[in-house]
């Protein structure tokens, strides 16, 4: 079976099964990603309070952390959710926003990969350069030109390797690899770069397709990141046609109109994948 074969059944699982996906996210964000979840088939819950992140992380099916507006009350609790998981097999998906830019958010996701055990990282290439030990010239939360020399499948096998996980690469052309494969995925609209949290929603349904690859006896979490991210860029492509040219309101409701007509018989007619 083909990575995008595999994706795509995978798309299938997470609408049959209905994974509940917790979500430690950014607040600029999360109702779209709760939206995306929603859309793509998953159930979202959003708990950051240190009283209860651990608890919330327990029943569900996957967890998503994300620095996107990271503050001191929320690291803890991104920090107990993610050992939660990982005492109890649940796979966590991160996504370091911004890493580079700042020196609590270096910490911070030092500490979260140092500390968690990561099935997915998901990232630009400025955040996935960062976390592979390289120099970056980060632009706020966004991947600079600076560090557009660095090839992202060398960036990104580097942290697979690093951190024995998944390394998603989101950015013009997406590369997922796991240290070994590489798929590059050429799904997307330039127009998904306008609108804030597609990058956010991105790493929410990867949440989704973690959680549907994890019940299986040899999860594929390389399929699971790249079925997350080719749905977001085929949402993309969806939405450009049926309200690009009204602009990026109408284009932010028609990718999550998108998200919600995926099925796994458009996903193998749309996707663009190339394996190596």
């Amino acid at each position: 079976m083909t990575i995008l074969e595999n994706a795509a059944e995978l798309l299938g699982k997470v609408r049959e099964q209905v994974p509940l996906v917790h979500n430690i996210t950014n607040y600029v964000t999360v109702n779209d990603c709760a939206n995306a979840l929603l859309a793509i088939g998953g159930s979202p819950i959003m708990a950051d309070d240190i009283a209860e992140a651990a608890d919330i992380t327990a029943i569900s099916s996957a967890l998503v952390l994300n620095m996107g507006t990271l503050n001191a009350r929320t690291i803890q609790s991104m920090l107990e959710a993610g050992k939660k998981a990982n005492e109890l097999g649940i796979p966590v998906v991160f996504d370091p926003v911004g890493a580079g830019a700042s020196a609590l958010r270096n910490e911070t996701a030092e500490r979260i990969l140092s500390q968690v055990k990561i099935a997915v990282l998901r990232g630009n290439l400025s955040e996935i350069s960062f976390a592979a030990g390289l120099e970056v010239s980060p632009k706020g939360v966004d991947s600079s030109e600076a560090d557009s020399n660095n090839d992202a499948a060398v960036v990104g096998r580097r942290a697979a390797e690093k951190y024995h996980c998944v390394a998603a690469v989101t950015g013009a052309v997406d590369v997922i690899t796991d240290g070994k494969r590489v798929v590059r995925i050429s799904n997307g609209h330039r127009m998904l770069s306008r609108v804030t949290g597609t990058g956010c929603m991105t790493s929410a349904i990867t949440g989704a397709f973690a959680a549907a690859a994890s019940r299986e006896e040899h999860p594929d979490y390389l399929a699971a990141a790249a079925g997350s991210v080719a749905s977001m860029g085929m949402a993309g492509e969806l939405a450009y046609k049926k309200a690009g040219k009204t602009g990026t309101g109408s284009f932010h409701i028609a990718v999550i109109d998108a998200l919600s007509c995926l099925d796994t018989e458009k996903m193998k007619e749309m996707g663009r994948f190339e394996e190596e």
